[in-house]
């Protein structure tokens, strides 16, 4: 906290108590608290000795009366509140007869407890700020020729909202499934469990009309905005654990687009060959899964998604499943139209609709077949 010293001279025009209003030269500069007390010492002394012996000090309060001065320190000029001066600034000390004397002095003593944040309270702005920042971007990616009904911004908005705080409090997305997965048995003899991980491709299918594979003993493990290292977190929870024969990995979307920070397509790589290799391991077989396309249907999707990197990723995906023994599959054809996904397989320009969800179902129980060793 900095503090200011006002200096005036008898041999000026205007010195402060003068019955006449008269200019005042002064002369202020920045006083830090010394020591460790809680007091500050401020003095006024003249200007002229002042000025001399402190070439520093920035001439300030030129022109004003006394009273104008008393207004600025009202105001909190020099950033400080000097509240006994206030009381009567004009008013010099009844002691002395300052209207002979060269100057006076006048010292006030300010208490300067040292401001103090609760790291509860940082914590909390931190949080806040990190939770609402995503949101503003999303907010500016909207350009009035994007815009869609009102209702569905808001509950995509909503929708990212929980996710970043989920993100906060639940990084790896730990608690998402773990009661679930508790109260969930061993499969039964002769079962093929197959576990579905991934992002919000994976978490929204049978959100609709259409249902996520009934009858099939497939478990949905998809968590919106999750990147592989997130999934990476989880792999033993809400894969191994669970003892399926196969896992449907569809994962890189949100690692794009950054929601977990930034990714490259070398960072994305690794994360998907651990989880091959953890699964490999426990004698679990692998379906790689595409990453789907993204269109400006609605929105800008394709700034933080770029459709070069999608298919740049796609390539390394089906190469690496042809070196690990795993298998490929390939959302990408046939949701695309072009470069871009098409807007009738679409709700908003990233997640596929029913229609979208029912291309890609015959798609994925031929993967899994295939992984099964069935085709």
């Amino acid at each position: 906290m900095a503090f200011c010293i006002v200096s005036a001279s008898s041999n000026d025009p205007g010195v402060i108590g003068s019955n006449h209003r008269r200019d005042i030269r002064g002369y202020l500069r920045p006083w830090r608290r010394a020591g460790r007390g809680n007091w500050q010492e401020l003095s006024v002394i003249p200007a002229k000795r002042s000025a001399s012996r402190n070439p520093d000090w920035i001439p300030a309060f030129a022109g004003m009366t006394g009273q104008d001065i008393s207004l600025a320190m009202r105001r909190g000029t020099c950033g400080m509140l000097a509240n006994k001066f206030l009381d009567d600034p004009l008013k010099p000390p009844a002691a002395r007869d300052w209207r002979n004397s060269y100057a006076y002095d006048m010292f006030l003593r300010l208490s300067v407890a040292k401001p103090m944040l609760s790291p509860r309270i940082c914590g909390i702005s931190v949080r806040l700020l990190c939770v609402s920042a995503p949101l503003w971007l999303l907010c500016f990616s909207l350009t009035p020729s994007q815009t869609t009904d009102p209702a569905k911004t808001i509950a995509e908005l909503e929708r990212e909202l929980a996710a970043h705080i989920r993100l906060l409090s639940d990084w790896g997305g730990l608690t998402r499934y773990g009661s679930e997965n508790a109260e969930l048995g061993p499969p039964a003899p002769g079962v093929d469990r197959v576990v579905f991980l991934g992002d919000e491709i994976t978490e929204m299918w049978g959100g609709g009309k259409g249902k996520f594979f009934p009858g099939r003993p497939y478990l949905n493990r998809g968590i919106s905005h999750q990147t592989t290292p997130q999934m990476l977190v989880r792999f033993r929870q809400d894969v191994i654990s669970l003892k399926p024969k196969v896992v449907v990995i569809q994962a890189g979307s949100s690692d794009l687009a950054g929601y977990a920070g930034p990714a490259t397509e070398g960072t994305i790589s690794e994360n998907f060959m651990s989880m091959t290799e953890l699964a490999k391991a426990h004698g679990i077989r692998v379906v790689l899964a595409s990453l789907t396309p993204v269109c400006d249907c609605f929105k800008n999707l394709t700034e933080r998604r770029p459709p070069g990197k999608i298919i740049g990723l796609n390539g390394w995906l089906k190469g690496y499943a042809a070196r690990s023994g795993s298998v490929y599959l390939d959302y990408y054809s046939p949701l695309a139209d072009g470069r871009a996904m098409k807007k009738d397989l679409t709700v908003d320009g990233l997640i596929p609709n029913d229609a979208g969800y029912e291309r890609m179902a015959p798609l994925a129980e031929q993967a899994i077949a295939q992984a099964l060793g069935k085709k």
